[in-house]
């Protein structure tokens, strides 16, 4: 495995309708995708589609929506041998409706058991200590995300840091991070007031940010601006690349693509610059389309 992805897998259900109906009615599906999803699975499935051997790190249920997930992630090229099999625990699930406006909403049953532990990543340790890259995808508890962290840095893998994680663990893994990638809230919640009120359409204002979190350890940190585009900076340079004419049909996704581009470009030896040109890339052939699942190698 190149990349080890540490992060959610779920069932994805995507209901798009031409209206969410008021309480007390009802209203009628004009579409239905059921995919295996979640935020690290998404990314592991993007980087498997661009050529990149993954493996992936996350908590299944011990059900049949379990079996018929890790089935699907193994057709599509992802490592599963560390995925965590709970007793007694059901497979996460994400349901995501859309309407025509191309707005989204999220139901989700992600309980506790779903998410990973630090006894969980030790059976993985190994992998994450060989592997050129690990991916840490933040919504993860803060001991399992340490865990993995020291693990990758005991090897020589690149460390990737997608999200905000926990305040408790926020400082050392900024610190351990190579790479950190957040959307506009993300970097709002990880910037923690440190900036003032900070404007998340301005490009100048998610720039200063991005500098502010380059500060605390990362070689690399790349943040949404909100409905434009996405900024990279690093030690001597910095890129804004819009979303240009894009047409958004669903976000939902968007960002694990961008990661899963942005890593890509990373090991392949591309330099920011290029690196956040190709995960724009990446993204926009995501948001093109219903649902979070990638489509980086039509």
């Amino acid at each position: 495995m190149d990349v080890v992805v540490v992060g959610q897998l779920a069932r994805d259900l995507l209901l798009r309708v031409d209206e969410v109906p008021p309480q007390g009615s009802a209203t009628d599906v004009r579409e239905r995708k059921e995919t295996l999803g979640g935020k690290g699975a998404n990314c592991a499935v993007g980087l498997a589609q661009l050529g990149v051997p993954v493996g992936l790190v996350a908590v299944a249920g011990s059900d049949s929506t379990g079996d018929r997930l890790l089935a699907r992630a193994e057709a599509d090229g992802v490592d599963v041998e560390h995925v965590v099999r709970r007793a007694g625990t059901p497979t996460g699930l994400i349901v995501e409706i859309l309407d025509p406006a191309h707005g989204w909403r999220y139901l989700q049953h992600l309980p506790g058991p779903t998410l990973l532990t630090a006894d969980d990543v030790a059976g993985a340790a190994a992998d994450l200590r060989a592997a050129r890259a690990v991916v840490l995808q933040a919504q993860q508890p803060a001991d399992a995300l340490t865990a993995c962290a020291r693990h990758a840095r005991d090897g020589s893998a690149l460390v990737v840091l997608d999200g905000a994680p926990d305040p408790a663990a926020r400082t050392e893994l900024l610190k351990s991070a190579d790479v950190v990638r957040a959307d506009p809230a993300e970097t709002d919640e990880l910037v923690d007031g440190e900036l003032g009120r900070l404007c998340v359409e301005d490009v100048d204002a998610m720039t200063a940010a991005a500098r502010h979190l380059l500060a605390h350890g990362p070689r690399v940190v790349v943040v949404g601006v909100e409905g434009a585009g996405n900024v990279a900076v690093w030690e001597d340079g910095e890129l804004f690349v819009s979303f240009g004419d894009v047409e958004v049909v669903d976000t939902t996704g968007g960002g694990d693509s961008l990661t899963a581009g942005l890593t890509a470009a990373l090991l392949a030896g591309a330099d920011p610059a290029t690196a956040l040109r190709r995960a724009v890339e990446a993204a926009g052939s995501t948001v093109g389309r219903a649902g979070g699942r990638p489509a980086l190698d039509g």
